[in-house]
This record gives C-alpha cells, structure tokens and sequence, in this order.
C-alpha cells in the first residue's frame, strides 16, 4: 500500500510539472569579448592597447516572467555590480552595459513584441511583430534542471555595428552578421517563452548558444509560480515602431559622433 501511494505521488508530480504554464525563470548568460575589434588599420596604438585590455568575457543575470499568454525578460541587478564595466585610457573610456537597458515584452497571441531600450539617456518603447527563424528540429535530448530539454538550430543574419578609426576619427557602420543558433527548448513546460525567439519554439527555451559559444545563455533556476501582475508591457518612453527605431538611433549616433571630444565614452552593450 505504501509502494503504491509513493508510486502515486510521483506519478502526480510528474504530472504537474509536465502541465506547468507559468512560471519564473534565472538565466545566467556568457557573452565572449576576446574577438571585439575596432575595424580599420589606423587604429591608434594606445586604443588598440586598451582594447587588448578588455576581459575575455562578460557573464549577467537575467529574469523571465511568463504566463501561456505573455512574458516579461529583463536585467538582474547584482548588488555588488551595476551593470557597467569601465575601461579608461588612450584618450576614452570603454563602457562595457551588462543589456540593464532592454525589457523585452512577448505577447504570444498577438505576435508582437515591444522593447523599452535607452540610448543616451532617452527612452524608448519600440514594438515590432515576432521574428522567424527556419528552425530544424533534432531527437537530441538533455536534461536542463530536471526538464527533457529538446535540440533546435537555425541560422540568422542580423546587423551589427562596426567601430572603425580614420584620420583620427572614429565611424561607426552596421555589417551583416551571420551566426548559428542552438536552442535547447522543453515540451515539459508547453509556452514558447524565452530569453530570445520567443513564440518559436513548442515549449520553454532553456539554454541557448549563439555562434558557437560566442553567447550562452542558461537556465540556473526555475520555478512554478509567478507574479502575473508583473507581467506588463513597459510603456516609458518614446513609443515607436521598430523601423522608426532604427532611424532614431543612426540620427542619435550621427550626432554623438560629429560631437564626441577627446575621451568620450565608446559604449559596447
């Protein structure tokens, strides 16, 4: 009798947890700095030698927060550590921001999602529709904090900005910027949320490399329940659409070029 009530409570939990629809997710994400480079082959040795400088990597907390019908993932701020990494020298200063600037808001029904991003100090709320990728499905498994976590890879081809010196000055270009993506993803918990391509996927993204380890992002910690009152679209700031997002910035960053002085900040987020 005592085997079969274990047997039975086991079996439930198992249940519940393959029936969970919310929830409250730690990812902990790694980006590799050793391959950042200023473009161009007049680059001052002094700024060269404070490039060399920089950490070979950056690892940040970030939260998610979702419901079967919409998610909230943003920055983790650790006490001991503000989000910036500075480095001065050469006549600037490298500020390093940890992504403490960008909320994203997934609503799964509608496809949409909706950003609040800083640039200088100004804020904006951009929405735009969910991106697809060509997602390839693979039997391959693992398990991620006791979840089945289930094998997808895409490619994507995004744009970047390039930092380049001439005569002195530095410019800024955006580049095509083609990398591969491995999602680890669990049926167990059916909500296609994530820290990125979220609506994608058949079920929660539990870890995620993108361009072969140049950026992981794992899942350190999970629980079942979540403040759903929390989950709400930002609204603070400039509301505009992704494409009138796109302008703005390259105007904002026009102007901080033909204005930067000696030692400004060259920010990498």
């Amino acid at each position: 009798m005592k085997k079969f009530f274990l047997i039975t409570a086991t079996a439930f939990c198992l249940l519940a947890q393959a029936q969970t629809k919310e929830g409250k997710v730690v990812y902990e994400r790694t980006v590799q700095l050793s391959n950042l480079r200023l473009g161009g082959g007049n680059v001052p040795p002094e700024i060269q030698a404070q490039m060399a400088n920089l950490p070979k990597s950056r690892t940040d907390q970030f939260e998610l927060l979702f419901t079967s019908e919409h998610s909230l993932y943003q920055f983790l701020p650790n006490a001991a550590d503000d989000g910036n990494q500075t480095f001065a020298g050469g006549g600037m200063m490298i500020q390093m921001r940890g992504g403490q600037n960008t909320t994203t808001y997934i609503d799964f029904a509608k496809a949409t999602q909706i950003d609040q991003r800083e640039i200088m100090d100004k804020s904006f709320v951009v929405t735009d529709s969910l991106a697809k990728l060509q997602w390839k499905l693979s039997e391959e498994t693992k398990t991620i904090l006791n979840f089945t976590a289930h094998k997808a890879t895409a490619t994507t081809i995004n744009q970047r900005p390039r930092m380049t010196m001439e005569n002195g000055q530095m410019k800024r270009e955006m580049v095509n910027d083609t990398a591969k993506v491995v999602a680890w993803y669990t049926t167990d918990v059916p909500v296609p949320a994530g820290p990125a391509y979220a609506g994608q996927l058949p079920g929660l993204i539990l870890e995620l490399d993108v361009n072969n380890g140049q950026s992981v992002t794992k899942a350190i910690e999970f629980s079942p329940k979540v403040a759903a009152n929390k989950i709400k679209a930002p609204n603070d700031g400039k509301k505009l659409t992704a494409a009138e997002f796109g302008k703005e910035r390259e105007k904002m960053m026009e102007e901080m070029r033909k204005n930067m002085p000696q030692g400004a900040t060259f920010r990498m987020q």
